[in-house]
């Protein structure tokens, strides 16, 4: 190379001879071809360094080869040495069971030479090379999804915390020797506290989205990493060592802000990778480990135990206090964030993961315990995944006896129920057999329910061989008939020496034994091996058939006969299967399916028109359509599990089509059937084609949109509002409105009509269902949905229900995609009424309604009753580039406001509201509920299945 290189990569290597010919071929094929490569060889046992010489004389120009004279013990000194000795303007490092993406010097350099950046750094991609998928990650995409330039790294805390890489990143080669970078010299994570100085120092940084590095990850290597080997407390020690390091660096330049959100990442992230280890490791090491990190914890700062998950929390702190009676169960729900592995505690109306140990008099301790917003307190056995610990394990003969104690939260088993249990063990891999094994003896214990059984495995297990090597077990409890499923968590040493002969069905040449072993996870499962002569002699024969030749034929085959399977009941097969198949079925009349919200509920207008049809006596047969559980559907009703092939089969062969959202979007509807759109609520915010996003798509797109919803043969509309948002942005012709009002709002209209009559309120039986006082009214909060998941009230609800609880029941109901967690203070004053799918019972128990911009305003508003804008982010909401239909604020027939405080005001002065905006009452129903009479379930069946009455 007769000028300077423009960049030089260091490649380090440590007894992997085998790989490096791949990694250093990786830099020599990159597009830039002013590359040079610099092998440092760490003193390898192997041949690393003959095969490093033998590069060196083979490409004389581009790649120099060197050696340690002693081993270093880490990647630091090695990298080091090639600092010292590159020539290129820039520097990049290597490892050498790693390799360069192709344009990767390339666009590092365009960049560094654009920007003038002392870093470029490019995405880095993890290839999982011996899991069964072969698998990619990518390092952190999100700092990654285009060029950006920070200056200085404070600007991208994040990128600080989470990118501690330094392979994948180019160095001005000047910006390293003047800032005098080097690793720590025999310290694993050498990378965490070069990256940090490196970042420090660095006048500027640039990001590029392109692929620069494959990280490829070996998980059965025979010689561990260091990310692999961490059952060894030196592991732990140097990472802690550097973490201390990086410490002092931050609080020397006072970077607190840096500081903080790394203490958030090694909580999140380090120390949990340490954790999940811990109930595997001897006692030995947990003192240890325990030792270390109390010291380190005890300087991380408290706001950081806020922002991670409670698990990771309640987990460092008990480490921090030393409570391993409790740690060692959290570390349980640590891995399985559903589980629950602690009785939990309720005092002062809160949940805890303990009362024990004197932790709640400590203020963090009182914080980080406190779990009531994940809402264990409100799961009924049946969602509760419990933990079960094994508590003995013994072998004799064929049988194995088995005992372990189950959690019991909150009592959620009472002393009284009548308990009942079995042991299931499958096949790991599907579709192969089970078996079932009694469980002998259950005992409520308070905080736990025990448990003793004995299973004759080598009588009643009966597996294949070969292809079920591996068995999960699982148990089944009951109380009071209630169910809830847990595996057994158990450790090794518990398990050792407890071999059971078995008899293989298909040869017991394959296995003649299954012995226990913990699986990845931590819990108890079953394995089969082979001991005796002829076994052992048979499974190696085997193995060696398996990795063979016919081996690799099987597992083709297998591959082929999976994706067949998954090609069988892929989306685009299903398709086919409606179009090309059923479609061509002849339509069965008299036949209607129908579908509330994709399937989620049995609810609404399409419930309402059902319930209307059963009434009148009409002949037809009914299909519902449900997703995830069938439980709460009509039973005298086919029910079809949406996008089944009986669905898609339904679907084809009716003559109507009833829902109020969207059947979907991709099956064309048939020229003998008829599709009643009842739609689910007036618009506030603005919708279909008058939405932004869908004026900007292509035409193709917009064509699309407007066939799906030009399959509507019939939309009902409940006032002309409707007429000129709703069915104008869907583009909906004249003729297709049923101007008939919401089959779903009878009731309102009836009740109201009703309690005009007789000049008095009828609770009815859902009063009493929710446990709501005669002498409490109620108030019914149901705000719109935003984004999915847990939705958190705007307002304190223990101070609401403190000031208000004497007077008012408040009904909480969340958007059926949203869920809210309730503290068990509040119990009896307010209620979560969120899994009511039928609102209108709600609504006809509500004295007022507290809404923000949710379509339910609109239903409310039949009732003449008071009614509260909670719009506290109305900005937002109305000008997010979406907008409204009209001005809330000047529409509302209620008091609209912002605050808490407005609200609280608000609920004092009801009675006062009520008679003040009775005329914004009667002129709000005017304008969005004038088709609204009552009638409207009748009218639709009428009009539409008057010949139906009769055959």
């Amino acid at each position: 190379m007769n000028r300077q290189p423009d960049i030089s990569v260091v490649v380090i290597v440590h007894n992997d001879a085998a790989r490096l010919l791949t990694a250093v071929q990786s830099v020599l094929d990159q597009t830039l071809r002013g590359v040079e490569v610099v092998i440092v060889d760490d003193c390898s046992t192997d041949p690393s360094y003959a095969a490093a010489q033998r590069l060196a004389a083979a490409h004389p120009a581009r790649i120099r080869a060197f050696r340690l004279s002693e081993n270093s013990g880490a990647g630091g000194e090695p990298r080091n040495h090639g600092i010292r000795h590159a020539s290129g303007r820039y520097v990049m490092f290597l490892d050498s069971d790693d390799v360069l993406e192709r344009n990767a010097c390339r666009n590092l350099l365009e960049a560094a030479e654009t920007t003038g950046s002392d870093i470029v750094s490019g995405l880095c991609v993890r290839r999982h090379l011996d899991s069964r998928h072969r698998g990619t990650t990518k390092w952190y995409p999100w700092l990654y999804e285009s060029t950006r330039t920070v200056d200085p790294v404070s600007e991208l805390p994040d990128l600080f915390v989470w990118d501690t890489l330094s392979t994948n990143k180019c160095y001005r080669r000047g910006f390293l020797i003047d800032s005098q970078l080097r690793f720590p010299k025999g310290m694993f994570y050498e990378d965490l506290q070069f990256i940090a100085e490196a970042y420090l120092a660095a006048r500027r940084i640039t990001l590029i989205p392109n692929q620069v590095y494959f990280w490829n990850v070996r998980q059965k290597a025979e010689s561990k990493s260091v990310t692999n080997s961490r059952h060894e407390i030196t592991n732990y020690t140097h990472r802690l060592e550097i973490h201390r390091r990086i410490d002092a660096l931050l609080a020397d330049r006072g970077l607190d802000d840096l500081r903080r959100a790394k203490d958030r990442k090694f909580l999140k992230h380090d120390l949990v990778l340490h954790l999940r280890d811990l109930p595997l490791r001897d006692d030995a090491y947990r003192r240890e480990f325990a030792a270390l990190s109390q010291e380190y914890l005890a300087g991380i700062d408290p706001t950081a135990y806020e922002a991670v998950h409670a698990s990771v929390a309640i987990c460092a702190y008990l480490l921090r206090q030393g409570d391993w009676e409790r740690l060692i169960p959290a570390v349980d729900t640590l891995m399985h964030r559903d589980k629950i592995s602690s009785p939990l505690a309720q005092r002062d109306g809160r949940v805890y993961w303990t009362d024990a140990g004197g932790h709640l008099d400590d203020p963090l301790g009182r914080r980080v315990l406190d779990v009531t917003a994940l809402g264990y307190h409100h799961r009924p056995l049946e969602r509760m995944s419990l933990r079960n610990e094994l508590t003995g394990f013994a072998a004799a003969g064929t049988t194995v006896s088995l005992s372990g104690r189950i959690t019991n939260p909150l009592g959620s088993i009472p002393p009284g129920a009548a308990l009942r249990g079995e042991l299931v063990l499958s096949a790991r891999r599907k579709s192969l057999q089970s078996f079932t094994f009694p469980v002998r003896s259950l005992r409520h214990d308070g905080s736990t329910v025990s448990w003793e059984t004995e299973a004759d495995l080598g009588r009643r297990l009966r597996p294949l061989g070969i292809v079920d090597t591996v068995w999960d077990i699982r148990m089944r409890l009951e109380a009071d008939g209630a169910r809830t499923v847990s595996r057994i968590t158990a450790a090794d040493t518990a398990l050792t020496g407890n071999e059971v002969p078995v008899r293989p069905r298909l040869t017991r040449l394959t296995a003649d034994r299954v012995e226990p072993h913990v699986s990845a996870k931590g819990h108890l499962a079953f394995r089969l091996i082979s001991q005796g002569p002829a076994a052992t002699s048979a499974s190696g024969l085997i193995e060696r058939g398996v990795h063979g030749a016919p081996g690799a034929l099987g597992k083709a085959a297998y591959r082929k006969a999976r994706a067949l399977r998954r090609k069988l009941t892929s989306t685009d097969t299903k398709l086919r299967a409606y179009h090309e198949v059923f479609s061509r079925l002849p339509v069965r009349g008299r036949t209607v399916v129908f579908e509330s919200h994709l399937g989620k509920q049995y609810s609404d207008s399409p419930r309402a028109l059902y319930e209307e049809m059963r009434r009148q006596g009409l002949d037809f047969e009914a299909i519902w359509s449900y997703q995830g559980s069938p439980q709460g559907f009509p039973e005298d009703a086919t029910l079809v599990r949406r996008w089944s092939l009986p669905y898609l089969k339904a679907l084809a062969r009716a003559e109507f089509w009833v829902d109020n959202q969207s059947f979907p979007l991709k099956l064309t509807k048939r020229a003998g059937t008829t599709y009643l759109q009842t739609w689910h609520g007036s618009a506030l915010k603005r919708m279909g084609f008058d939405l932004p996003e869908l004026k900007a798509m292509t035409r193709d797109r917009q064509r699309e949109q407007h066939d799906a919803l030009r399959r509507f043969d019939h939309f009902v509309v409940r006032t002309e509002h409707d007429v000129g948002t709703l069915a104008k942005a869907l583009r909906l012709d004249e003729q297709r409105l049923l101007r008939t009002g919401y089959p779903r709002n009878d009731s309102l209209v009836r009740a109201r009509e009703r309690e005009r009559a007789v000049g008095r309120r009828e609770r009815g039986p859902l009063a009493r269902e929710l446990g709501v006082p005669q002498d409490k009214a109620v108030l019914l909060y149901a705000p719109t949905f935003r984004t999915p998941g847990r939705f958190e009230l705007p307002f304190d609800v223990e101070r609401f229900a403190e000031q208000f609880g004497d007077r008012y029941v408040l009904l909480v109901r969340a958007h059926y995609l949203n869920h809210v967690v309730l503290p068990p203070s509040v119990t009896g004053r307010v209620i979560d009424v969120s899994t009511h799918h039928d609102a209108a019972p709600l609504l006809e128990l509500a004295d007022a309604l507290i809404t923000d911009y949710s379509s339910v305003m609109f239903d409310f508003a039949l009732l003449d009753r008071p009614m509260l804008f909670f719009t506290y982010d109305y900005d937002t909401y109305a000008h997010d580039g979406r907008g409204t239909y009209f001005d809330l604020a000047s529409r509302a027939p209620g008091p609209v406001f912002a605050t808490e405080e407005e609200f609280h005001a608000a609920v004092k002065a009801l009675d006062s509201q009520a008679l003040a905006y009775a005329p914004a009452r009667e002129r709000f129903v005017a304008r969005f509920g004038e088709y609204d009479r009552g009638d409207a379930a009748r009218r639709i069946v009428d009009q539409l299945f008057a010949d139906w009455k009769h055959r």
